[in-house]
């Protein structure tokens, strides 16, 4: 007991304790609310007794898992099995691996990330842009909506054709036995929806189910979370209204604020004391979340004392900027501050450049998170579909991106009519190649390539059977027999990506070690799962968007950008509560100090214009002036809204009250006036 409440306080305390119905943990930024979960866990399995087994505690990142993991495995003593304690995601692939034959699918699917998604679009459809149908094929399967209702819904002639891609791009994820990151939760609902006593029996193994950063979670997630319910009302959900910034990505913050609509008799608790930032921080950033009307409130209360007055930058333009940060991050360094306790932080990804020029001209070194990741290296993502191809025969897509590295003389048109004559035996394009005869295959390519094709497939079925049999040795098999490092030979980049590669086989070894009973399936899923939080490690200055900043801590931390049409965002379409509370969370990153910058002027999409300092000084106290009144309202005539009484309605007229905007809204007949503050669009 001694071990599980010492470092409590008294509310962090009471939610351990209430271990039965539905509860609901505020947490603000900084109070604790990790070491809330994990005492949570520990309290269950050590005192109450609930077997580890019984237990489902879900979160966003990996990062998080695992230092959850760490820390409630530190608290809990002779457990036969750990508590399953990872992200939706992960806990889908895991739902799936066990269940996904009831879809009259096999479960050696292999889970394809968003650079793979979009090159099968690119395939399918040449018109439309691959992101805009990317993501409203990630918006139909969230909405769980098929092609053909998509179809029925779609008015404009332009998304019916991208219902028809999305009917496309499912056949290919079926024929092909992949999965995209959405169907991971989808499908898992799906199953669960489709199956009461399945539904039924995953609720009665996990009894005792947690929930973190509550406040990203979306509508699908919540279903979800209902079935896993079926039996039970034991959900605990921590998370902090003011840090839900996901809205653009379909993360509700109805999810939190209504949570006990959604399960009847919650008890709710509030984490208010903050452990991580100085008491100037705090002071600022109460003061500018405090302006939001859309919050359940609460006020972060300092308990680390007093320190430096939060510092404001103030620049002539972008380059100034740069300049004058670079100065104060040498200043930090040679007072011995390591490196990566230090970040800046920007809401929008192209205001890094200036302040990357600041930095290497400063020979600051720095680490861009965010920026092209590790495996989506163009030599990292060939060697990865060597593994699925190794692992999946049929996976056409990743055979076709291997078969001509290194050079085995096949141009597109030898490749288009291999992929026909595929299609046309309904076979996958290495089988075809495999079955058919060589006097045929010479028809289709030129001798002597028929006979290295032929070849290639004789040794990706040798290599296969290798790792089957012992795969440690699979990694030196795979480069001795493909001799992938001579794709680089003689290019400008050969050092660079063959050290990626050597990193990438130190990487497969290492999982090897640590899960020698896993196959070549676990550790291509793994990768899939990887975030860009996963980035942050080692010893270097971070800069990252707010966005991805989320959930980190810095002792010192520099935010640019704040002036207006940067944070906040202004505009058709903005959501200036949203922006607020991304500058909520990104000044509670900091523990140290805090630097808010600001410039007259930015050279921006081809052109120098003038800037008005963010409203966001004003309204956290740090400079005098009147409010600015956003120009365009967040809402208008025709948007499906929400209001807490009311329920849903329709927009039927916009107009200005004080520095409001009052919303004409119709509710089933009934016309009311409210305040655009108290409204949420749907």
């Amino acid at each position: 007991m001694e071990k599980i409440f010492s470092r409590l306080n008294e509310s962090q305390s009471n939610a351990v304790k209430q271990t039965e119905g539905p509860v609901l943990i505020l947490a603000g930024a900084g109070s604790g609310k990790t070491t809330t979960i994990v005492s949570r866990l520990a309290y269950l399995i050590e005192q109450v007794g609930i077997p580890a087994s019984n237990t489902l505690t879900l979160t966003f990142t990996n990062k998080a898992a695992k230092e959850m993991k760490e820390r409630s495995l530190a608290m809990i003593e002779n457990v036969a099995y750990p508590p399953l304690l990872c992200t939706f995601h992960k806990f889908g692939l895991l739902f799936l691996k066990f269940n996904i034959h009831l879809l009259n699918r096999k479960n050696n699917f292999v889970v394809i990330d968003t650079d793979d998604k979009k090159r099968i679009l690119k395939k399918i459809n040449t018109e439309l842009p691959i992101p805009l149908v990317a993501s409203e094929i990630s918006r139909y399967k969230n909405s769980l909506m098929t092609p053909d209702e998509a179809y029925k819904q779609a008015e404009l002639f332009n998304y019916k054709q991208i219902a028809e891609i999305y009917a496309k791009y499912e056949e290919y994820l079926n024929e092909n036995n992949l999965v995209d990151f959405d169907d991971l939760i989808a499908l898992t609902y799906k199953l669960l929806n489709e199956n009461p006593q399945l539904a039924e029996v995953t609720s009665q193994k996990y009894k005792y189910i947690m929930i973190d950063e509550y406040q990203d979670t979306n509508e699908l997630q919540l279903k979800l979370i209902q079935k896993l319910c079926t039996s039970h009302n034991n959900i605990c959900v921590v998370g902090d209204d003011d840090q839900s910034i996901y809205g653009w990505r379909g993360a509700h913050i109805r999810n939190i604020m209504e949570f006990d609509q959604d399960f009847k008799g919650t008890n709710v608790f509030k984490l208010e004391e903050n452990y991580r930032s100085r008491k100037p921080i705090l002071e600022v950033a109460n003061a500018l979340i405090e302006h939001n009307r859309s919050r359940l409130g609460k006020k972060l209360l300092p308990t680390r004392g007093n320190g430096e007055d939060v510092t404001v930058l103030n620049s002539n333009d972008e380059n100034e900027e740069a300049r004058k940060i670079s100065d104060k991050i040498n200043k930090l360094l040679n007072k011995g501050i390591r490196a990566k306790d230090i970040a800046i932080l920007y809401r929008v990804n192209v205001l890094s450049r200036s302040i990357e020029e600041g930095l290497n001209r400063a020979g600051v070194a720095y680490k861009l998170v965010g920026g092209l990741r590790f495996y989506d290296r163009a030599e990292i993502k060939d060697l990865i579909s060597y593994i699925r191809v190794i692992t999946n025969f049929h996976d056409d897509f990743s055979f076709k991106r291997i078969v001509n590295k290194p050079k085995r003389g096949l141009g597109k048109a030898s490749l288009d009519k291999l992929e026909l004559a595929a299609l046309t035996n309904e076979t996958s394009i290495f089988e075809y190649i495999k079955n058919v005869s060589l006097p045929d295959l010479t028809a289709l390519v030129k001798k002597k390539n028929a006979g290295t094709l032929k070849e290639f497939i004789k040794n990706i079925e040798d290599v296969s059977k290798i790792a089957q049999e012992s795969i440690y040795e699979f990694i030196d098999v795979l480069e001795d027999v493909f001799k992938l490092k001579t794709i680089y030979k003689g290019t400008q980049e050969e050092d660079d990506r063959i050290l990626n590669l050597d990193e990438f086989y130190g990487l497969f070894r290492d999982f090897v070690k640590k899960f020698p009973d896993s196959g070549l399936d676990e550790f291509l899923n793994e990768l899939t799962l990887q975030s860009d939080q996963d980035q942050v490690e080692g010893e270097s200055i971070y800069m990252m968007s707010i966005h991805a900043s989320k959930g980190l801590e810095f002792d010192h931390v520099f935010i640019i950008g704040l002036e207006e049409g940067f944070l906040p965002l202004v505009g058709e379409g903005s959501d200036l509560e949203e922006e607020r509370r991304l500058g909520y969370v990104a000044m509670t990153r900091a523990k140290e100090t805090l630097t808010l910058s600001h410039v007259g002027s930015r050279f921006y999409k081809g052109r120098r214009s003038d800037l008005q300092k963010s409203r966001f000084f004003n309204e956290a106290g740090l400079s005098k002036g009147s409010l600015i009144v956003e120009k365009n309202s967040a809402f208008k005539k025709g948007d499906l809204v929400r209001h807490k009484i009311f329920g849903t309605g329709r927009i039927s007229g916009v107009s200005k009250s004080g520095r409001e905007f009052k919303l004409q809204i119709n509710f089933a007949g009934t016309s009311r006036d409210i305040l655009a503050s108290f409204i949420e669009k749907l």
